[in-house]
């Protein structure tokens, strides 16, 4: 992505690991409501975000602009230039609600999300992290949390098909660290972790990566405390119009893994799976329609 193409939401997500203690503090309270956070005056930011006026002053310097009344202009751009096109727009929507139903907001929002998110990785990444995942030789260890459980159950589910030597740990289970007795150096650890980060996801990343295992996080714009310890990280966008994050861009992430893997390993994932659909037909645990 060129420079004259970021939004601003992007150039901070480029700068996070260059920030103060302080300015990563303001960084995500105007990523938490992002654009609107911006748009008030330089005083009522700063006490938003529990952080001095020149605080402000020197992070919005750090993103490339001359001052705040710079940053609040580029800002309104962005603004107008999301309601333009409201043809296109229009085909996105539910044809039977009115734009304002929260069939089409939030919809509007997860494709916003998508299109950031996608904007920001970078696939050379992606495809060596899919190759580290898709690797036998290394034990994989896939992790979610509270919420996010969901989404390892998913990909290990899938990954149980495709490749062998895998073990599924849930950090939320206090029989957590009975799973890195075995981790040998180069074992992988794919980790899901979105606010509120959770402490134990953060204690088993520190001591699977203190035993020589490689880390793949995929966490949300605000990146979990496991990012320092990554060697691959995903930030995925997650706010929509609800009470919840949403998890809609970090499932596409995991079902494109899913899906590269499964390409790489064609040749023996194909036999794995012929071979658990002939268990199937004789647990007769599925109908089928023939």
């Amino acid at each position: 992505m060129s420079s004259d193409t970021l939004t601003i939401s992007d150039r901070i997500q480029q700068k996070l690991d260059d920030l103060t203690r302080a300015e990563r503090q303001l960084a995500h309270s105007i990523l938490e409501n992002y654009p609107i956070s911006g748009l008030g005056p330089l005083t009522e930011l700063a006490l938003d975000a529990n952080v001095s006026g020149p605080t402000v002053a020197r992070m919005v310097q750090k993103l490339g602009f001359k001052g705040y009344a710079e940053f609040q202009a580029e800002l309104r751009e962005e603004l107008r230039a999301k309601v333009k096109g409201p043809i296109a727009k229009h085909d996105t929507w539910a044809d039977s609600a009115p734009s304002g139903h929260i069939l089409n907001t939030f919809t509007d929002a997860v494709i916003d999300n998508i299109r950031h998110t996608l904007g920001q990785i970078d696939p050379h990444a992606f495809d060596a992290a899919c190759g580290l995942v898709g690797d036998p030789a290394h034990h994989l260890y896939i992790v979610g949390g509270r919420v996010t459980h969901t989404l390892a159950e998913y990909l290990f589910l899938h990954m149980q098909v495709i490749r062998p030597n895998i073990t599924h740990v849930q950090s939320t289970s206090n029989a957590w660290p009975h799973y890195l007795l075995d981790v040998q150096a180069g074992d992988v650890f794919v980790i899901f972790d979105v606010r509120r980060y959770e402490n134990n996801t953060l204690k088993l990343a520190e001591m699977a990566h203190a035993q020589g295992a490689k880390i793949i996080l995929f966490t949300d714009q605000w990146r979990s405390p496991v990012h320092q310890l990554a060697n691959i990280s995903f930030s995925s966008r997650i706010v929509v119009p609800s009470a919840w994050d949403s998890a809609a861009t970090t499932l596409l992430l995991t079902e494109t893994m899913i899906s590269a893997v499964q390409n790489l390993r064609w040749d023996s994932t194909k036999g794995r799976m012929e071979e658990l659909e002939a268990m199937f037909d004789q647990t007769k645990l599925f109908r089928k329609f023939t």
